[in-house]
C-alpha cells in the first residue's frame, strides 16, 4: 500500500512536473510577492470621458426629399468608453396626400425625445472605435389634421367634405438597436445604428390609426429603421 503514491508519482511526465511544481511555487507566495511576481495592471482610463453631440443625417434627408421626416440631434455621455446614456431630441414632420383620388392630407409637427443607454461591446473599449448594442424609450405628443378635398354628395348633389384639425394623439414606444461607431479625425466620428421598434402605448384620436408619428415614423411600415450619424466628441 505505501507503494502506491510512488508509483503514481513515477507515472507524471516531465511536463506534468513542471505544473505541479509552479502551482506549489504560487501557492506558497505570499499576496505582496504574489502581485510584484504577477504584475497585475489597473485600469487607470477614468470613469467619466465626456461626451459627443451628433445629428441624424438620414431623417434630414427624408425631410427634404419626401412627405415627411425629422430634424434629429443626440447628446451622449461617455462612462469609461463601455457605457453611453443617450438623449435623442428631434421634430417630425408630415404634409402626405394618402389617395391621389380621394386626396385625403395628413398633417403633423411635433417634437419627441427617445431615452437610452448604448453598451460597448468591443473586446478593447478604449479603441477609437466602437461597436454596440442600445436600448431607447421614446415618447411624443402631436396634433393631426385630416382633410379630404370637397366632393358631390351622392344624394344632394352639393359640394361636402370631411376631416379634423389638431386632433391630439400620442404615443409610447420602445427600441432595440445595433451600431456601429468610427473615428474619421481628431473629435469627429460618424455612425450608423440598425433599430427595432415596437409600440408601447398609444393614442390615435377619432379618426383611427394616424398615418405618421414622429420619431417614429409611418405606422404601418415603421418596425425597423435606420440612422446615420456625424458625431462630435467634446
Amino acid at each position: 500500500m505505501t507503494r502506491l503514491p510512488i508509483i503514481f508519482i513515477s507515472t507524471l511526465r516531465s511536463k506534468q512536473w513542471l505544473v505541479v511544481l509552479f502551482t506549489f511555487h504560487l501557492a506558497c507566495l505570499t499576496p505582496s510577492s504574489a502581485q510584484g511576481f504577477l504584475k497585475f495592471e489597473r485600469d487607470t482610463v477614468p470613469f467619466f470621458r465626456g461626451f459627443a453631440v451628433s445629428a441624424d443625417l438620414v431623417g434630414m434627408a427624408q425631410m427634404q426629399l419626401s412627405d415627411h421626416g425629422q430634424y434629429e440631434g443626440a447628446l451622449r455621455l461617455n462612462l469609461h468608453d463601455q457605457y453611453f446614456p443617450v438623449l435623442e431630441i428631434g421634430v417630425g414632420r408630415a404634409n402626405h396626400v394618402e389617395d391621389e383620388v380621394t386626396e385625403i392630407t395628413y398633417k403633423t409637427t411635433a417634437p419627441y425625445f427617445r431615452l437610452g443607454v448604448d453598451f460597448n461591446i468591443m473586446k478593447n473599449k478604449h479603441a477609437p472605435n466602437r461597436l454596440y448594442v442600445g436600448v431607447r424609450y421614446g415618447f411624443t405628443s402631436y396634433k393631426v389634421s385630416i382633410d379630404r378635398k370637397p366632393f358631390p354628395d351622392p344624394v344632394w348633389k352639393w359640394p361636402t367634405s370631411y376631416g379634423i384639425v389638431d386632433e391630439p394623439c400620442k404615443q409610447h414606444w420602445a427600441e432595440i438597436l445595433f451600431g456601429v461607431d468610427a473615428k474619421i479625425a481628431g473629435p469627429l466620428h460618424l455612425g450608423w445604428s440598425a433599430r427595432y421598434r415596437n409600440r408601447l402605448s398609444h393614442r390615435d384620436g377619432v379618426m383611427g390609426k394616424t398615418w405618421y408619428v414622429p420619431g417614429y415614423g409611418i405606422q404601418d411600415t415603421s418596425s425597423l429603421g435606420a440612422t446615420f450619424n456625424v458625431i462630435i466628441d467634446i
